[in-house]
C-alpha cells in the first residue's frame, strides 16, 4: 500500500489539530479562517503593487509597442514597393526586417520573464505582509489557531474580513 507525502501531510495535521484540541478541551478554543488569496487580492498593498509594477514596465511595454509599428511599416513598404527595388535595395530591407523581427521576439521574452520575476517577487512581499498581519490580529484577538484555504469552513470561523480591515490601516 503507498501513502502519497501530500495525504500524509494531511492526516499527521488532523492528528496534531485533533491532541491540540483534545488537550486544551478544558478551555475554550477559538478557532479563526481566512481566505488568503481573497486577502491579497482586495488588500490596498496588492493594488499599489500592481501599479508599480506598471510603472516600471511601461517604458518597455511603449518601446515595444513603437518597434512592432516600426516592422509593421517595413514589412508594408517591401510588400507595397518590392517588386520595383532594386534586388540590393530589397535584401537590405529583408535583413532589417529579419534582424528587427528577432530582436522584437527577444526583447518581447526578456520583458514577459522580468515582468513575471519581478511579479513573484512582489506576491511573496505581500504574502509575507499578509502572514505578519494575520499573526497580529490572531495574537490580539486571543485566537488559538487561524486556519487558511482549506476545502471547507463555516462562515462564523471565518475573519477574512476583520483581517483586511488590519491590512488596511
Amino acid at each position: 500500500m503507498e501513502v502519497s507525502l501530500k495525504a500524509l501531510v494531511k492526516y499527521t495535521a488532523a492528528v496534531v489539530l485533533c491532541g491540540f484540541v483534545s488537550a486544551v478541551s478544558a478551555q475554550e478554543l477559538k478557532i479563526g479562517y481566512v481566505d488568503s488569496e481573497k486577502l491579497i487580492k482586495e488588500s490596498p498593498q496588492y493594488s499599489q503593487a500592481q501599479k508599480r509594477l506598471e510603472s516600471e514596465f511601461k517604458p518597455r511595454q511603449t518601446d515595444l509597442i513603437a518597434k512592432q509599428k516600426r516592422l509593421k511599416e517595413l514589412l508594408d513598404k517591401l510588400k507595397k514597393d518590392g517588386a520595383v527595388m532594386s534586388e540590393e535595395e530589397r535584401g537590405r530591407l529583408e535583413k532589417d526586417i529579419l534582424a528587427r523581427r528577432r530582436q522584437l521576439e527577444s526583447d518581447t521574452t526578456a520583458l514577459r520573464e522580468d515582468s513575471n520575476l519581478r511579479r513573484i517577487q512582489e506576491l511573496q512581499k505581500l504574502r509575507e505582509k499578509v502572514k505578519e498581519v494575520v499573526q497580529e490580529f490572531a495574537k490580539a484577538e486571543g485566537f488559538d489557531v487561524i486556519l487558511a484555504d482549506g476545502v471547507y469552513f463555516s462562515q462564523r470561523l471565518d475573519v477574512t474580513a476583520n483581517v483586511l480591515d488590519k491590512l488596511k490601516k
